[in-house]
């Protein structure tokens, strides 16, 4: 960072150095800088190791495996075009996909715009290889999001932009409704330093670093409550969610499905909200919750990671144990069943050692 960046940190973080030691420290954690990870979408999944290896696999209609063809591959292969190109993060969609060196570049292929405004016509081109996106290059980011019909990137400075496509999603800013250029979310995050970004249909959310601690803010779509304010409106700037002060936790990781939410608090307790359909929120049944709710079936578990699907819920405890609910059809779960019902509590899976996340 410049020293006028740092001085601008220090602002946002209420001139406490101590804050600002907090949001580097969070914003290190989530970004997984030097481990190896995988992200699944729809169609498609993207593996990245922890030398910086981007390798993509499955459905390829759109150029989403950045292989230069829009043939499916259903072995990992690396993604030679970024030889030279440490990559630390990864984000996927519905047959597009990101990926952010380790200098904070942003590469894109696959459909749609990405904010790029040369690309023509939303849809209109598909990308096969990876492509700086032009747009961010002002931007050192170090995450990104997609969910359906806009995007969305975290800068080192704890600023969320957002570009989208299509209508009612304007997320954060009054603007016109194909956003090709990434704007800053308006209201309360202007001055709050941000470590985590997650997408889902038409919201987002936001991991924010203050000084009473960490917060969760959510601007959007409210359809099923997946806002998490107790209600069931859309929010056109960011809000807090202020259920968390009420049940003592300090959110530690977010995760944003398509129509549910979850978090991860310090304490290793996990809330989820939202559209329960198929159980997926993990309280045993298929209630809609408008807030965050402990998933008290996990009471035994210490939570460290939290990824949310279509309907679907993976936690992964300190043991590095994986426990699953939602739907189950084809099996998507991991359990030892080939009967695609829906599981409504959340069940033991297998043991792995790192992070995943679900494609939506």
């Amino acid at each position: 960072m410049t020293q006028e960046q740092c001085h601008d940190l220090k602002l946002k973080c209420g001139g406490s150095w101590k804050l600002v030691l907090r949001f580097l420290l969070a914003g290190e954690a989530c970004s997984r800088r030097e481990k190896s990870h995988a992200v699944a979408g729809p169609g498609h999944s993207i593996a990245v190791s922890s030398k910086g290896v981007a390798y993509s696999f499955g459905s390829n209609s759109s150029g989403q495996l950045g292989n230069g063809t829009t043939e499916e591959e259903w072995r990992p292969h690396p993604i030679r075009s970024l030889q030279g190109i440490r990559v630390i993060q990864a984000a996927v969609g519905a047959g597009r996909t990101m990926l952010i060196s380790d200098t904070g570049k942003v590469y894109a292929f696959g459909k749609e715009s990405f904010g790029e405004a040369e690309y023509g016509i939303q849809g209109s081109k598909v990308v096969t290889t990876p492509q700086l996106v032009e747009s961010l290059k002002d931007i050192f980011v170090v995450q990104a999001a997609i969910g359906n019909f806009f995007t969305a990137v975290l800068s080192r400075e704890g600023r969320v932009y957002t570009f989208s496509w299509g209508n009612e999603t304007k997320l954060g800013h009054q603007t016109e409704q194909a956003d090709l250029e990434p704007r800053p979310l308006l209201g309360a995050l202007e001055n709050i330093p941000v470590v985590q970004i997650a997408a889902g249909y038409c919201y987002l959310l936001a991991l924010a670093c203050q000084p009473s601690g960490m917060s969760v803010y959510s601007v959007g779509c409210g359809l099923g409550g997946k806002l998490g304010h107790g209600t069931r409106t859309d929010e056109k700037v960011p809000r807090l969610i202020e259920q968390f002060q009420t049940l003592n936790i300090q959110p530690a990781v977010v995760a944003a499905g398509a129509w549910h939410a979850a978090v991860v608090g310090k304490d290793g307790r996990v809330c989820t909200w939202g559209w329960g359909r198929y159980g997926c929120l993990g309280h045993g049944n298929e209630d809609c919750e408008s807030a965050p709710k402990v998933v008290e079936a996990l009471s035994n578990v210490k939570a460290v990671y939290v990824a949310t699907g279509d309907y679907t819920t993976f936690v992964v405890s300190d043991d590095g144990s994986v426990y699953s609910f939602g739907c189950g059809e084809s099996s998507s779960l991991g359990h030892n069943t080939a009967a695609a019902e829906a599981q409504v509590w959340p069940s033991h899976n297998i043991v792995f050692s790192s992070t995943m996340r679900c494609g939506i």
